[in-house]
Parts: structure tokens; sequence; C-alpha cells
């Protein structure tokens, strides 16, 4: 909010082509090795639509987990603006294999079947888990070698390093992904992603793309002002941490609870538990919360960088008392 604040002064040159936008592409930039470019977005959304606009042409399938944000959460918006067929894959946890993926990649060179384009791929996933650098290597390279092109959605990208122990670029660039979008809004920013494209080869056009996609910010100051303070002293990270931290905790006292039952390992800071659908009910007279699997009883709680530990016993009160 300080930078917003301060980055409200006067009149500025739009479009980005200002001086806080230019700071932060080159914070963004600093996170990686050699030429990055990095695109301020409104929106998670439209980061994905970005992306993957610029990754596909319209007779491409994109794959991805049957989880993922694209599959299940974005009214279809990537395929509207993509043209592109939606190929979900099943996962038990989240997380894709070469091995998942290969009875997908066929009809290659068949004109009458849409031609695989482009892997998207969480970190973390839509269930929490994270994939370790070796996983996300193993399968971008994999899919290259069939011709695809990888986005790596990061909307939670914080939180899975914070996990690993490593840095953004260890379970992004290193791993050879095409373009990924680092996360702000679901790590504190007010709204704003920031899509990174490492492919040089698609520098020129994405600047269209982005624009095309209704992601081009007249007012792109106050998305990267913001981006710049979060990369600062490691902002960033200390946010991350702390939601982990709290998930941690929270599973642990609700698993200790009879009845309540995690479905997935927490690894970041997403729980997904199963309690009796009456008592689930009672709960959302106090809490909100979304179902994740409502025929089997399956919630998700999640974190974030201001959860407290008198949030944490609070809810696990509750969570007593309608499992009485």
């Amino acid at each position: 909010m300080e930078a917003l604040a301060a980055a409200n002064a006067d009149h500025a040159p739009g479009y980005g082509d200002d001086i806080w936008t230019r700071q932060a592409a080159s914070d963004v930039s600093g996170l990686f090795d050699g030429e990055v470019m990095p695109f301020f977005v409104y929106n998670g959304t439209g980061s994905n639509m970005f992306a993957l606009q610029l990754l596909t042409r319209p007779y491409h399938s994109i794959l991805c987990a049957e989880t993922a944000h694209i599959a299940v959460d974005e009214c279809n918006a990537p395929g509207k603006f993509t043209g592109c067929m939606i190929r979900p894959v099943a996962s038990p946890d989240g997380k894709l294999t070469p091995e998942l993926l290969a009875p997908y990649l066929t009809g290659f060179g068949f004109e009458h079947h849409s031609q695989p384009g482009a892997l998207y791929v969480s970190e973390c996933t839509e269930l929490g888990t994270v994939y370790t650098p070796q996983e996300l290597k193993r399968l971008v390279d994999f899919v290259h070698g069939y011709g695809l092109k990888v986005h790596l959605d990061g909307a939670r990208i914080a939180n899975a390093a914070a996990a690993l122990g490593v840095s953004i670029k260890e379970i992004s660039q290193d791993c050879g992904v095409d373009t990924m979008t680092l996360g702000g809004t679901k790590n504190g920013l007010m709204f704003g992603e920031c899509v990174v494209v490492f492919d040089k080869s698609l520098f020129d056009e994405a600047r269209y793309v982005r624009k095309q996609s209704g992601q081009l910010a007249s007012k792109m100051r106050y998305i990267s002002a913001q981006f710049s303070a979060y990369l600062t002293d490691g902002l960033w990270l200390e946010c991350a941490r702390h939601a982990n931290r709290m998930a941690s905790v929270l599973a642990g006292r609700l698993s200790e609870i009879s009845g309540i039952r995690l479905t997935q390992k927490v690894e970041s800071n997403q729980i997904f538990l199963t309690m009796p659908k009456d008592a689930s009910g009672r709960l959302l007279e106090e809490y909100f919360f979304y179902y994740w699997n409502e025929e089997a009883g399956e919630v998700r709680f999640v974190t974030s960088f201001d959860t407290t530990a008198e949030d944490v016993e609070a809810l696990v009160a509750a969570v007593k008392r309608v499992m009485d």
C-alpha cells in the first residue's frame, strides 16, 4: 500500500513507459539469468490467457492436469482466447509426469486432430503439492522433445520456493519453461501479476499479444510499483514462508480432530480435508471456504501472509464445535 501511495504522485506516462515500471522490470529480471522479458498484467486469468495465446495457434491443444486452474476456475477464458482445445489429464495429486502425458501426445501431423501445442503446469499445484526442480525439468524436457511449449503458472510460486528452499529461478528458468507467471496477488499484492517470457523468439510478438488480451494497463505504475516493493529485502519470501508455516500448524491441529481426514500432503499453504457434510455446512455459517469435492465432503482451507496464530486457533475451535 505504501508503494501504491508513493506511485500516486503527479502525472506519469501511460502503458508502462514510466520510472516505476522500468524499475520493476529490472527487479524481476534480476531474479533470472540472461535476458528475459517481464510483462505486468492485471490478474491470474489474464496472465494465463496472455501466455498461452503467445505459445499456441488455434489448432493446438493445451495439456494440463484435470485440477488445473485453466480447466476448472477460469470459465474457459484461455480456451476462448487461444481457440485451443483444453485437454485435462487425470492426476491424483495435481502433479503431471511424462508417463501421464504420453497417451495424449499423439496425432502429430494428422490434420483431423488438434495438434498438441503447449503444456500448462502449476507450481504450486491446485492441490497444494509442489514439483521438485528435478520433477519439473524432467517434465519440461519430455514435452519439449515433442515440440510443445511450456507455460508455468506461478501464481503461488513463492510458496513453492519457500517450501523447497530454492530460488524462483531454480523452479522456472532452470527447468526450461518458455513462459511463467510470477504471482503477486496470492502472496500479498492488491492486484497484479507478471508474465515472464524466457523464449527470446517470442519477445517481439508478446507485446502485441498482451495488448490483444486486454492486459496492457494504462496506469501500469500501480501494478509495477507493488512488484518492486514485493521483491525488496525478501518480502515475497517472508510472506510465503509465513503462509506455509501457518498451514502446517493448522493441518497438524486439524488432523488431531476425530472425523477429519487430510486428503493431500500439506506442502505449501493449502489444506485439503474431508469432514461430514452437516459439520461443514454449520462451519460455513462462521467461515467462508470452498468445497473442492462436494460429493466427498472435501473442503479447502488456504492460509496467507496475514494469517495469525489466533486465526488458526479460532478455526480449530470452530471445527471442534461443529464436529461434536
